[in-house]
């Protein structure tokens, strides 16, 4: 498996970007401290996901960041991405390893203690502790697990976890306290007006350390 590092990942989602360039909020963020990099795309054609996945490897190739596809194994495959993460219904964990290979990146959402539990019995890299609080940019997801579910299911899991939704500095610090080993981000780095310093202060939080 490569080496990654969960303390600040920031999903991407070009609704939020206020317009900007994908690319270039992405870039500021990782110059700001994010470490790695997930591309969601759920309203665009295949060809448009590939296009801007191509894009953001380029982007992030300088900077040594991993570039992670959402639920999407075709677009993680031609544009041989770090990785692919996948939720409870998406295409089965052990297919996405095969097809991926031993040297990719392979993260699974988990949503309780069970989906915890069960990805015990995979050998994915990190899990995805979702939703921790309610958030409007994403609406498919269970009920919300609060800090107290976090800490559960932290303690069951034998994989690294991010936890994600509704995530910001005014949180992110008790979501490490409850376990978490990185808080993963969207708007709060996405709509942000300077995202460099959206993510320098979430890095600083996360970590204890100045980027």
């Amino acid at each position: 498996m490569k080496h990654f590092d969960l303390s600040l990942y920031l999903v991407t989602d070009r609704s939020l970007s206020l317009g900007r360039p994908l690319e270039y909020v992405v870039e500021e963020a990782v110059k700001g401290g994010v470490i790695m990099v997930q591309l969601r795309e759920k309203e665009c054609s295949s060809k448009e996901f590939y296009l801007q996945a191509m894009a953001l490897k380029k982007c992030l190739k300088p900077y040594n960041i991993p570039l992670i596809i959402n639920d999407r194994l075709d677009i993680a495959l031609a544009c041989d991405a770090e990785g692919l993460h996948i939720g409870q219904s998406d295409l089965p964990y052990e297919v996405a390893r095969k097809i991926l290979g031993k040297d990719k990146i392979i993260g699974l959402s988990v949503e309780n203690k069970q989906d915890a539990l069960d990805a015990n019995k995979l050998d994915v890299d990190y899990i995805g502790i979702s939703p921790v609080f309610d958030t409007p940019t994403k609406t498919d997801t269970a009920q919300e697990l609060g800090l107290a579910g976090v800490h559960e299911i932290s303690l069951v899991s034998k994989h690294p976890g991010v936890g994600i939704g509704g995530i910001n500095n005014s949180n992110a610090l008790e979501i490490i306290q409850a376990g978490a080993d990185g808080i993963s981000v969207v708007s709060a780095i996405m709509s942000a007006s300077d995202p460099r310093q959206a993510a320098s202060e979430l890095y600083d939080i996360v970590t204890g350390m100045e980027k």
